[in-house]
């Protein structure tokens, strides 16, 4: 039974991919204990969980992970089962969704197709008591701020699906929530609108300065757009933290799993600071292993360093440096993703297992690496990580 997870902001500083401290206020949103079960089937297990004001936090995992019913919770759509919930110091859990103070974007957008642009974003103005002319003014403002001024008479079918998602997004801080929830709000759109929008939702919440939390199962949006990182597995929490904390120190197999690619071999601790792996010995940390414990042993493609056949790596003095963990191996395979080549290799040191390696376009041309060829790959010892078998 896995135990409940409490996971509390630092009251000093979050960091963020650039490895920059921000500095993270007390707590906005507060959740504890918190279950939800249909019936025998549990669909949340003991989720405790803290979001500061301001902080922009993405819930990945898989489908079926719990992380839109998690969201859902916190807007009362769909009350949990037992459990709290604190926004901004007030106790919402069982309050209904009219009730709360956020807003909302879903994945269908959602949009009114019988009102116009301006029109839908005025309708959840239009009982705030506000006059004709103030939400006229906060209509053209809402449209100007998502870069769609010149489309507020036009109906949604006439927009493209970016431009949907933007009056979506519109429309739900029209209000000025101090909650902005979005449920996979680019997942219907094409990868380079995705791309762009995710900037600009991003670039919007920073100017807003409104607490966000958005679902997805998008790795690469979750990395891109948040300041920490929720990672959810069969309805509990496996791992929070910042983008770089999630991909370079992930504290479960399932999270290094989930976030990138990676190479897993089995292994077996040696003694401190070594394992076995297909009976030859690597580096790496065994902390928090015994000796004789099997291990799982992961490595991500990029952290694969390449060398020439045969070559010596040398420092920046042109001393001789040692690599670690270098492997010959052969390239089996080839494949340009642009800004780098996915490679397939064989070594005799991993018997018949494949390495994935990732190479720059750079280090192919200066190395010559070519299908076919013979090269030799370090594996930091550093970037070679240790989990439980079978975790």
């Amino acid at each position: 039974m896995r135990h409940a997870m409490s996971i509390e902001p630092t009251p000093t500083s979050i960091h963020r991919d650039a490895g920059q401290a921000v500095t993270r206020p007390s707590p906005y949103l507060e959740i504890s204990d918190l279950w939800k079960s249909y019936g025998d089937f549990v669909a949340l297990h003991d989720i405790s969980l803290s979001i500061a004001k301001g902080e922009f936090v993405c819930f990945l995992g898989p489908s079926g992970c719990g992380k839109t019913t998690l969201l859902r919770a916190i807007a009362g759509l769909d009350l949990q089962s037992q459990g709290t919930i604190l926004q901004d110091g007030r106790n919402i859990s069982t309050l209904p969704a009219s009730k709360r103070d956020y807003g909302i974007v879903f994945q269908s957008y959602a949009l009114f197709p019988n009102l116009t642009i301006e029109q839908n974003i005025a309708f959840g103005l239009e009982n705030t008591g506000r006059s004709k002319a103030e939400i006229a003014a906060r209509v053209a403002e809402l449209l100007e701020t998502v870069g769609l001024s010149a489309q507020g008479k036009k109906y949604p079918a006439q927009l493209s699906g970016g431009q949907q998602q933007r009056i979506a997004l519109a429309r739900a801080i029209a209000i000025s929530p101090g909650l902005l929830l979005l449920d996979e709000p680019l997942s219907a759109l094409d990868a380079k609108v995705r791309v762009h929008l995710r900037h600009e939702i991003k670039a919007l919440q920073r100017k807003l300065g409104v607490t966000t939390i958005m679902v997805t199962h998008d790795q690469e949006e979750a990395l891109a757009m948040a300041d920490r990182i929720v990672v959810m597995n069969h309805g509990v929490i496996e791992q929070v933290g910042s983008p770089t904390q999630i991909y370079r120190h992930p504290e479960t197999l399932f999270v290094a799993d989930f976030i990138g690619e990676t190479n897993q071999f089995p292994a077996k601790v040696m003694s401190q600071g070594q394992v076995e792996i297909v009976h030859s010995a690597f580096s790496c940390s065994t902390q928090d292993f015994a000796a004789g414990d099997p291990a799982t042993a992961v490595v991500r493609p990029v952290d694969i360093i390449p060398h020439g056949a045969g070559a010596h790596a040398v420092n920046s003095v042109d001393r001789p440096v040692t690599p670690q963990n270098l492997i010959d191996a052969e390239v089996q395979e080839m494949e340009f993703l642009g800004m780098f080549w996915r490679t397939r290799l064989t070594a005799p040191r991993l018997g018949d297992r494949t390495l994935i390696a990732d190479f720059s376009v750079n280090a192919v041309r200066r190395l010559n690496i070519e299908t076919g060829g013979v090269i030799q790959v370090e594996i930091p010892k550093e970037r070679l990580l240790l989990f439980p078998r079978g975790a």
